[in-house]
């Protein structure tokens, strides 16, 4: 009787282990971890003089009109790579009209913005810097602000050494698209894809089930667990204006096309449980309730409480690890250094 009784105990342990593998094989078809190694961006070879450089930048105010805001105002690295603010406060304290996604991870996404209007993150870079309620200022101010400070110019030439007139406008934005491509968070769901079974407790195994056989990975899917699609907001059942602000209707403001009325990115899911409040709104704070709204929304179906909690618990597996992040010490302003202005334009 023992010898049975260890031989089913034997074989019950296989059978769970291989549910365990079923499951990770069912996850890598959908997902895959982050890359070991540094990711590579389009047109822009990254070193790390473009890198120091890029972080400078991303945290200098003075490339805003103001000297108050800079690419951290928005993208706040200390709080999840957002600013935890329904929609974003730009120049003049004007609000934006839409939250500010993470840039953590923001590499892996194939366009960037809410509607894909930028191809890449130097085209993301140069936006804001020029968008009336963000950073109101002008490519040629911009410029005229870096030459002014000597330090500047010696790090654009040490970035881009082959060019004979390194400070430029578009080289500002490779060299904060370089600094971005090193913001990556593993997180315990790498672990898990990469072999580690312990990785995930029980509880986020069965969020993870539950987040793929309900439909979720149809949108949420690869490195980013999003990112990469444009789905309409509402594709079985339209959100009340409260979540769904009827004047945005966001990819149709880029390819004016009916079709893409209300249509968004798919948002990338990590560090989501970091960056309340969800959705292009900003109107939903509590991720059990944003998990819902997309349960109806775009599933079509009311998921039952215990289903939230699980998916939830997957969901904070996907809270990564932050790199170390140590404040630059910026260069001084010269007396050709324009000066902060908080005039808003019209």
């Amino acid at each position: 009787m023992l010898i049975v009784g260890a031989v089913l105990l034997s074989s019950t342990a296989a059978l769970a282990d291989e549910a365990k593998d079923s499951l990770r094989d069912l996850a890598l078809e959908a997902f895959k971890p982050l890359p070991a190694a540094m990711p590579m961006v389009k047109d822009n070879a990254i070193t790390p003089e473009k890198i120091a450089l890029g972080k400078a930048l991303f945290f200098d105010p003075r490339l805003s009109a103001s000297g108050v805001f800079s690419c951290n105002s928005c993208h706040n690295l200390a709080t999840g790579g957002d600013d935890n603010l329904e929609t974003s406060i730009g120049h003049g304290w004007q609000k934006g009209p839409r939250n500010a996604p993470t840039v953590f991870n923001a590499v892996f996404n194939s366009a960037q913005f809410w509607d894909g209007r930028a191809e890449d993150l130097k085209a993301q870079a140069k936006g804001p810097v020029q968008a009336g309620a963000e950073m109101a200022n002008t490519a040629e101010q911009v410029v005229r602000t870096l030459n002014s400070m000597p330090q500047y110019v010696t790090w654009f030439k040490g970035a881009f050494p082959a060019e004979a007139d390194p400070v430029t406008f578009d080289n500002m934005a490779k060299a904060i698209e370089a600094f971005e491509a090193t913001l990556t968070t593993p997180t315990p769901f790498d672990a898990y894809l990469n072999g580690d079974r312990e990785a995930l407790d029980e509880t986020q195994k069965e969020g993870l089930q539950l987040f793929i056989d309900k439909g979720c990975a149809s949108c949420h899917n690869g490195v980013n667990l999003g990112g990469t699609g444009y789905y309409p907001f509402g594709l079985v059942e339209k959100p009340g204006a409260d979540v769904l602000p009827e004047n945005d209707k966001g990819r149709f403001a880029v390819t004016k096309t009916a079709d893409d009325s209300y249509v968004f990115r798919a948002a990338p899911l990590r560090n989501i449980a970091l960056t309340a409040p969800y959705f292009h709104s900003g109107k939903v704070w509590d991720l059990k309730q944003a998990v819902g709204v997309m349960g109806t929304a775009q599933l079509g179906e009311s998921l039952k409480d215990e289903e939230i909690d699980k998916i939830v618990a997957f969901l904070q597996s996907l809270t990564g690890t932050m790199p170390q992040i140590v404040y630059p010490v910026l260069p001084a302003e010269t007396l050709s250094t324009p000066r902060p202005s908080g005039e808003i334009r019209q």
